[in-house]
Order: structure tokens, then C-alpha cells, then sequence
């Protein structure tokens, strides 16, 4: 069942179309859910992805209230969901687009288990801004726990900017979330668990509760410093983060959308 039920969130994915809650037709207990995450992404994997790193979610202590829930989830990322630096995406590969602003650990040491905020530091190799497009495959962007956890977190794609060194002060740092310019979301780098570090420590926990372990050279995203902010087409999205950075990419406007749109119909039907 938990096999057939990732084949039906890969495909949703694949085909950019929403499917109902799971949780609407089966009960699945959390280890159930982080299995069918685990089995949609060995879907991708097969044909062809890496594995590059992992996403915090439910980093903030607020949306976990708005939640009702008192753990963090972890999903998976890929190669395939790298958006390049200045990148136009064509948004008719999503179903509910929508952007965070997010600082990006780089690892030079495997980490599992439970372990100090120091002994977090001591794996990392560098940090940078970082903004992660998330996209439910789930009608109306709506779902439970177990629903986002078996959507691998909602996770669809990610840029990080220039990397910093591991020591950079990652405290308090104000971030911001800009369309076309302008600010449409604000906050500091403490609303991140206090920390983002605290992510990271609390990724290796994650990590470990399923029989595994974050890798060097692997990506973790810390989770998300403000709400998420919806995609549109023709819009030019950037973080800035104080003392490290920015980092930036668009969406295509409508009308190179259609015409992308256009030219894959037919290209399928020659």
C-alpha cells in the first residue's frame, strides 16, 4: 500500500497536478509517512536523480502552534530541484509555487544522532543564503502532518548564493524576501529555532530516527525564517541576508509559459 501510495504523489509531482489528502482515504502513522517520502524520492533516484542534502521544516515555533505539532520534519532534495542564479522557472511545472527565504548549511563531515550545537559547526564547511521553492501536491495547498511528510515536505526546488565560511555569525541576521524589488516578507535569522544551528542539530536527530546520516558535501536547507509567499508568472524573487548575501531567480512570464507549454505538446505529438 505505502508503495502504491508514493507512485501516486511521484506522478502528481511529475505531471504537476494536485491529488486529494491521503489522509482522507488512509491512516498512516508518522514512521508510515516518512516511508512513502522515502519511496516516492527512490522514484526519482531511479530515474536518474542524487540525492544532494535535506530540508528542515516546522522550524519555526509558531507554525508549529499553527500545526498543533512539537517536531520538526525532514524531507529529501535532489539534484534535479537545483535552480541555478538568476534562473527563469516556468511555473506550469508546479502546482502551488510558493518561495522561503532560508539559510543553506554545506557539509564537510557525516553528522547523525544526537549532537551538540558545537559539534554541528564543526561539520559544517560553509553557509549562504538560500531560498526554497516549496509546491504541496495536495489540493488547495491543504494537508496534515502525515500528508506534508509523504509529499517529502513539500520540497520542490532550491537556490543557494556564495558561501560563506563555516564561522560567518549566523545569529540574528535579518532576511529578507523580495518580488520585484520589493520586501513581501521580513524577519531575522532567530526565528529559525532560535538559531539556525538548532537545525541542524536537530536535522542530525531526524536523520538518525530513520537509520541514516546527513553526508559530507551534502546541502541542508535550516527551514524557513518567514511564511512563504506565492509564485507568480513574470516575477523576479531574491533573499537578502545580512552579512551574507543574495541570491535570485524569476518566473517566466505567461506568455513564455503557453509557448513552452505549446512546444511540449508538440513535441509529444510529433
Amino acid at each position: 500500500m505505502l508503495k502504491q501510495l508514493a507512485i501516486k504523489l511521484d506522478q502528481a509531482a511529475a505531471s504537476a497536478s494536485s491529488v486529494e489528502q491521503l489522509s482522507l482515504s488512509t491512516e498512516l502513522a508518522l514512521t508510515d509517512a516518512y516511508q512513502v517520502q522515502k519511496l516516492s524520492i527512490e522514484q526519482w533516484l531511479s530515474r536518474g536523480e542524487q540525492l544532494v542534502g535535506y530540508k528542515m521544516g516546522f522550524t519555526s515555533r509558531a507554525k508549529m502552534r499553527q500545526m498543533g505539532v512539537d517536531d520538526l520534519i525532514l524531507g529529501r532534495l535532489t539534484d534535479a530541484m537545483i535552480i541555478e542564479p538568476k534562473q527563469a522557472i516556468n511555473l506550469d511545472n508546479y502546482v502551488h509555487p510558493r518561495a522561503e527565504p532560508e539559510i543553506a548549511f554545506k557539509l564537510k563531515a557525516p553528522l547523525s544522532g544526537l549532537i551538540t550545537v558545537e559539534q554541528a559547526l564543526a561539520a559544517v564547511e560553509a553557509v549562504a543564503p538560500a531560498i526554497e521553492v516549496i509546491d504541496s501536491r495536495y489540493r488547495n495547498f491543504k494537508f496534515s502532518l502525515t500528508d506534508v511528510i509523504a509529499d517529502n515536505c513539500s520540497s520542490t526546488g532550491f537556490i543557494v548564493g556564495p558561501w560563506r565560511p563555516a564561522d560567518t555569525d549566523i545569529s540574528k541576521l535579518n532576511m529578507q524576501l523580495l518580488v520585484d524589488g520589493k520586501v513581501v516578507a521580513e524577519d531575522d535569522s532567530s526565528a529559525i529555532l532560535d538559531h539556525p544551528l538548532n537545525s541542524l542539530v536537530e536535522a542530525a536527530r531526524c536523520i538518525s530516527d530513520a537509520g541514516e546520516e546527513l553526508k559530507a558535501g551534502q546541502i541542508i536547507l535550516a527551514g524557513a525564517a518567514t511564511a512563504a509567499i506565492a509564485l507568480a508568472p513574470g516575477q523576479a524573487i531574491s533573499v537578502n541576508v545580512e552579512t551574507l548575501g543574495s541570491c535570485s531567480f524569476s518566473t517566466q512570464p505567461a506568455r513564455s509559459q503557453a509557448t513552452s507549454q505549446a512546444n511540449t505538446y508538440t513535441s509529444a505529438e510529433a
